[in-house]
């Protein structure tokens, strides 16, 4: 069995500079690189370290750091049997260098994570959305975006087409703490202060 820190240590040595952390929890071994380096790190992975396949590439948002996303690509080694993960931060309106040229199928992948979080891919032959309708505003997986959305879409009968109309919440908007009901509140919620100092004129 490969021992995933030993991994880790020999990749950043013959690699250098590019890899800015290397991390092995529950299991799983993580590179960080530095965005202006990932095509150089994606080549000796599949060349020197015999990862073939780009299982996924995804993006995950961290709106309170400088460089808020991070690009995350999934690889697999069969002749290893090991599973690596590879991530590299870019701040909003950057863009990190594609690697359909290392690996072909990241093609609709890089698609997705710019449709979700608006992160670009320089050199992406294709780079559009794919997931998202048509003058389609924002990337629904950001944070900071809406929940309901922007717009919503329906059937309108008399002019028999779909239409767009911006969301109308039916309801006021309120805050869910989600907490359980079998705990009860820590605190006197509001409404029950008469009930918390021992009402007399309120009945069991």
């Amino acid at each position: 069995m490969t021992d995933l820190a030993q991994l880790g240590e020999s990749i950043k040595g013959a690699l250098g500079g590019p890899v800015t952390g290397v991390t092995v929890a529950r299991g799983e071994l993580t590179l960080d690189v530095a965005a202006a380096d990932i095509l150089k790190v994606m080549v000796h992975l599949r060349n020197a370290e015999d990862f073939k396949i780009l299982v996924d590439l995804c993006g995950t948002d961290w709106p309170q750091r400088a460089k808020r996303f991070d690009v995350v690509y999934h690889l697999l080694s069969l002749t290893r049997n090991v599973r690596i993960r590879v991530t590299a931060q870019v701040g909003e309106g950057e863009s990190i260098a594609s690697v359909i040229g290392v690996y072909p199928a990241a093609g609709w992948f890089e698609r997705e994570a710019f449709d979700m979080y608006g992160v670009a891919f320089a050199d992406h032959p294709d780079m559009r959305r794919i997931l998202t309708d048509y003058g389609f505003s924002g990337y629904p997986l950001r944070k900071d975006f809406p929940l309901t959305g922007y717009v919503e879409l329906r059937y309108d009968d008399e002019l028999k087409r779909v239409v767009y109309q911006p969301v109308q919440l039916v309801q006021e908007f309120r805050d869910f703490d989600f907490m359980s009901p079998w705990e009860g509140a820590p605190h006197i919620l509001p409404g029950d202060e008469k009930a918390a100092a021992g009402d007399p004129g309120k009945k069991p």
